[in-house]
């Protein structure tokens, strides 16, 4: 697919664009009406393929419950291995669609790894994620980004209070979920890591404020996330963090997310998820 509709896909999802100038602008760009209709099924989410480890997996269980965020209660997702050992646990950080079906299946992924997983749904305080992701972008502009990460911090606490879990907690979070990620770095000394995937970054002056290990996820084509890489790495050297970084060559901004039609890449997305795996068994088990 052109770079151009790419590209205006990522400012409509992120600026937020309204819908009727995103249409028309990807009517210029395709040529006409049709050929944009056609275009948007290959651009849109599509979660009825968000079942990698269905919910119903005999490995793991999973179910949604509320903790108490700064905000309010806080709803979110939980998945777990079966049976009776403490293990380490994450707090997966969604995109700026709220809780999605895609999210609570990374959770599974998660948990079917030897995780306790938190999906929380930041749109919690607004009445929880609507479907309609157009909905759920509009939303996004009413959360004020400190609450929002005072209830991350809150959803670590829960998790380290959980008598399952092993006190060990690190994290992983996806576009807007990768800046909170990074935030929540900054945020929680005891954080143990932290894996952004292509998520802005934090300002250069608090990057010495992190404790956790990090492994950094970017997609090869994002301009708009990967402008701060450098200065950030400079950052991280000099404050004597541990980190890893992987740019993905070829791969568009959610090229993680296996419902987010063209811009998904699924080599790029298996072998994140293999390292995001190995770099969390590494840092978060004895």
């Amino acid at each position: 697919m052109d770079q151009k509709i790419i590209d205006l896909y990522d400012e409509y999802t992120h600026a937020p664009l309204e819908r009727r100038g995103f249409i028309k602008r990807l009517t210029a760009l395709t040529g006409s009406t049709a050929a944009a209709m056609a275009a948007l099924p290959l651009l849109d989410s599509n979660h009825a393929l968000a079942a990698v480890v269905p919910p119903d997996d005999a490995r793991i269980e999973g179910s949604h419950v509320t903790y108490a965020g700064a905000s309010g209660p806080i709803r979110a997702y939980l998945a777990r291995p079966k049976g009776t050992a403490k293990l380490p646990a994450v707090v997966i950080i969604h995109e700026n669609r709220g809780l999605t079906p895609h999210i609570e299946d990374v959770a599974r992924r998660a948990a079917v790894e030897g995780f306790v997983a938190l999906a929380p749904d930041m749109l919690s305080p607004f009445g929880g994620a609507p479907a309609d992701e157009d909905s759920a972008r509009q939303m996004f502009t009413k959360v004020d980004p400190a609450t929002a990460l005072a209830d991350l911090v809150a959803g670590v606490s829960y998790l380290r209070a959980r008598a399952d879990a092993s006190g060990k907690v690190g994290c992983i979070g996806f576009c807007w979920g990768g800046s909170m990620a990074n935030k929540l770095a900054v945020s929680l000394p005891g954080l143990a890591a932290a894996v952004p995937f292509y998520g802005s970054q934090p300002a250069a002056a608090d990057v010495p404020k992190i404790k956790a290990k990090l492994l950094l996820h970017y997609a090869g084509s994002d301009d708009r996330v990967n402008a701060g890489i450098a200065a950030y790495e400079a950052a991280l050297q000099a404050a004597g963090v541990s980190y890893t970084t992987h740019v993905y060559a070829g791969t568009q901004h959610a090229f993680h997310n296996d419902t987010a039609g063209a811009r998904y890449n699924k080599e790029a997305a298996e072998l994140a998820w293999r390292r995001t795996v190995a770099f969390l068994n590494a840092t978060l088990k004895p």
